[in-house]
This record gives structure tokens, sequence and C-alpha cells, in this order.
């Protein structure tokens, strides 16, 4: 066997991975907004516990940045992550003010397991010694899943509730799905030049947040793991 093709890799991920990926972003749960059947309690539970996710993946995206600019080939990486980062205090108030509108009292919301799992594997990311490549595909794949999953509730032939379609909009929306396009370029990019061992981490990363999604999706319908 000759020596590993690198460039697009991401491509090729999720050609390879195609099951777990598909898994992640067409989850039962993205698929009955979609459809008009979900159940309003499961999504009063995905908001009370995605809110508290969110507050966890703020300092995460900070530590990204941070790898960013003492580690990047490239000074746009930055602007591109920073760009992220901003979103994410108007994405907190969003959440505040989504909860009031459904009575979920987020001071009363007690991390579920699968979401403890998922901080804590955050929490592993942000170590100092872990590779930039690593980290940014963490990123990259996080935002993802939520941008193609969300994407399909807002298609031409969705019946997506009308009270769920702000929410559906502001990850499956063109603009997001832009920025995640420029994060999959800097992965690629980085992939590009990574070692072999490298790369194998950020494969493992890449297939640890898919599994991480799953669980947190299964959560949100009322499955999963127990808290």
């Amino acid at each position: 066997m000759g020596p590993v093709k690198k460039d697009g890799m991401i491509d090729r991920w999720v050609k390879k991975h195609l099951l777990l990926y598909t898994e992640a972003t067409s989850h039962p749960f993205i698929l009955s907004i979609r459809d008009g059947t979900i159940d309003f309690s499961s999504f009063k539970r995905w908001l009370g516990q995605d809110y508290i996710f969110v507050r966890e993946f703020v300092p995460f995206t900070a530590s990204v940045l941070l790898k960013a600019s003492k580690n990047s080939d490239d000074s746009s990486d930055m602007e591109v992550i920073l760009r992220g980062l901003a979103s994410l205090s108007d994405e907190i108030s969003w959440f505040k003010q989504e909860a009031a509108k459904w009575d979920v009292p987020l001071s009363d919301v007690i991390a579920h397991k699968s979401n403890q799992n998922y901080c804590r594997f955050l929490e592993s990311l942000m170590l100092p010694e872990l590779e930039y490549c690593v980290v940014v595909t963490a990123l990259w794949a996080i935002e993802t899943v939520y941008q193609e999953s969300f994407s399909h509730c807002l298609e031409d032939d969705s019946k997506t509730p009308p009270e769920l379609l702000e929410a559906c909009k502001r990850w499956g929306s063109e603009g997001f799905g832009e920025f995640c396009r420029s994060l999959q370029k800097i992965v690629n990019r980085c992939l590009e030049k990574a070692s072999d061992e490298e790369l194998i981490k950020a494969e493992v990363t890449f297939l640890r947040v898919l599994e991480l999604e799953i669980e947190f999706w299964n959560m949100s319908r009322g499955g999963g793991l127990m808290s």
C-alpha cells in the first residue's frame, strides 16, 4: 500500500463512516421535527440540555482559537474561529429567551448523563498538548452535525412546526452552512500536513463526536443513558 492520500480527508471520512454520519445528521429526533410529529416535551428537554452544553462549548471554542493563534500556518483561521466564538453570546441569549417562552426553568435543569459525557469530552480536548488539527476537527464536526441536521427541517417539503422554525433557521441556515464549510477547509488543510499519528487521532475524534451527538439526540427523545 502507498501513503495515505490526505487531501479532502473529510469527504473520505464521511464516506468511510457514512452509516454513523447519517445516524448523527438524520436522527429520528430531527426527522420528527421535519415531519411535524415531534413531541414538544422532547424539544423542551433538548433546549434545557443544549443550553448547558453551549455554556461548556464556549471555553472549548476559545481553546481552539488559542491553539490557532499559536499553531496555525494561516492567519485567516483565527478570523473564522473567532466568528463562531462571537456568535455564542447571541446563542446563549437565544436559549434563555426560548426557555422563557417554553417555560423551561434553566436554573433547575440538571445535566443528563449523555450531556455530562459530552462536556467531559470537550474538557479533554482543551488539554494544551493536544494538536490543533485534532481540536479543529472536533469543532468542525460538532458544528456541521447541527448544520446538516437542522437544514433537513428547512427543506421545501418539510412540515416543521412554526414554533420550531426559528431554532431550525439558527443552525440550518445557509449562513451557518458557509461557516461550517470554512471550518472544513481549515480541517482539510491541516490534515494534509498532519502526521499519521495526528490523522488517527483526528479520525477517532471525529467518530467520537458522531457517537456523542447520537447519544444527545437519543436523550432528547427521552431515551439514552440515564442521568
